[in-house]
């Protein structure tokens, strides 16, 4: 072709088993990429530099000679463990192959041993974390060194501040990493909680800060206390407690203190919910400073609880039938029908096949799943008799 392509797409050509293949959470059953050899560079490794993740893990970074690559100038690569490091025997000076990572992010793949210098030495990993200088410790079985300082070292704090207002999470509008940065290195706030508690004539000061960006950070602060349990939850940066996850447990235990206060066998026993998982959950309610970081945004009004809507009446009498929804609503949005069903123990299909019990069609459905629909003798209900069904 006349252009850069760094790969093809090989879809399944045919729109109804398009739909009966349907999607796992993050793809489509029915489309494959295939990626071509990606470009490769040598380059110089100048230096190793360590960044600090909010968990505490250690990311070791390649400073690289700056090198032309697949349309870009690099001069970064992550090195992602000492495991990688020791694996490929990389040292500071040696002549390294970069490639990127699905054409996206740089990598080293190799060392050119030739062009070694002879007085080269292998890279001794860093003992002690880069930012607060304490120890570092390496959980048996993990690749990751950690900086345990949970409470006291600067990018952790950040970083968990930042993870509390993304867009996923509380959505903080007018707040956003740079600022959260701004406002802890003017010791404005040392965590979540904190942030509840600023003003305006706090915020105004604060560089590149005019008073209408006060006023909406103040208020975008405020808004949050709207957000639904579980995306609260997420919000904490309680470790392997993704949306998903966060999800499971909210819609399980219903509030706050019935996941405080579960035990690690409770926790075990929760559908799709690990040892792993549940350890981490068990530790993070532990530590006595993360209860009163809860108590205190329990205080300024943040949701601890699943809030039962008026059409949605939590509960499970939806357990064990599987819903698709299809086409356009004048009561609810998409999303709301979606979280209703799941509220009350049902499942959201992407597409219908035979274990769909019932399509919840709004208006400009979809011909080809009313079409599947009909041949499989499947339910075809609207918004307002799946009200009749949940209020039964």
């Amino acid at each position: 072709m006349p252009y850069e392509t760094d790969g093809v797409v090989v879809k399944v050509n045919q729109i109804q088993y398009q739909e009966e293949l349907g999607y796992t959470s993050k793809s489509p059953r029915w489309a494959m990429a295939y990626k071509f050899k990606a470009e490769q560079v040598s380059t110089v490794l100048n230096s190793i530099s360590y960044q600090v993740g909010r968990t505490g893990a250690i990311t070791p970074v390649a400073n690289l000679e700056p090198v032309q690559l697949a349309g870009t100038v690099v001069k970064r690569a992550s090195l992602h463990n000492a495991d990688q490091i020791e694996k490929l025997d990389i040292r500071i000076n040696d002549t390294v192959f970069v490639e990127k990572g699905g054409e996206i992010i740089p990598k080293i793949i190799g060392v050119d041993l030739k062009q070694r210098p002879l007085d080269s030495k292998p890279t001794q990993y860093l003992t002690h974390c880069p930012e607060c200088h304490t120890e570092l410790v390496r959980i048996e079985g993990e690749a990751n060194h950690y900086c345990p300082n949970f409470y006291g070292c600067p990018p952790q704090i950040i970083g968990r501040m930042q993870h509390f207002i993304s867009r996923k999470a509380m959505d903080i509008d007018g707040l956003g990493g740079e600022t959260v940065a701004l406002l802890y290195n003017a010791g404005l706030v040392s965590n979540y909680a904190d942030l509840y508690e600023l003003t305006k004539e706090q915020v105004i000061p604060l560089e590149r800060m005019a008073e209408k960006s006060a006023e909406n950070l103040i208020k975008g602060i405020q808004n949050s206390k709207n957000i639904p349990f579980e995306r609260v939850l997420y919000a904490l940066g309680i470790r392997y407690v993704g949306e998903t996850v966060a999800k499971k447990l909210a819609k399980h235990y219903k509030n706050i203190d019935a996941i405080i206060s579960a035990t690690l066998m409770d926790l075990i026993l929760v559908d799709e919910i690990g040892e792993k998982i549940a350890q981490s959950v068990v530790q993070f309610f532990q530590n006595e400073a993360n209860i009163v970081i809860t108590e205190r945004l329990k205080k300024h009004g943040v949701q601890f609880e699943i809030s039962e809507s008026l059409n949605t009446n939590v509960s499970n009498k939806l357990s064990g039938k599987v819903f698709v929804v299809s086409g356009v609503f004048e009561t609810y949005s998409r999303d709301d029908l979606k979280k209703a069903i799941e509220d009350n123990g049902g499942k959201v299909g992407s597409s219908i096949s035979s274990k769909t019990h019932y399509v919840i069609a709004g208006d400009n459905m979809g011909p080809a799943k009313l079409d599947k629909a009909n041949q499989l003798k499947i339910p075809i209900i609207t918004e307002y008799e799946f009200n009749d069904i949940l209020n039964a």
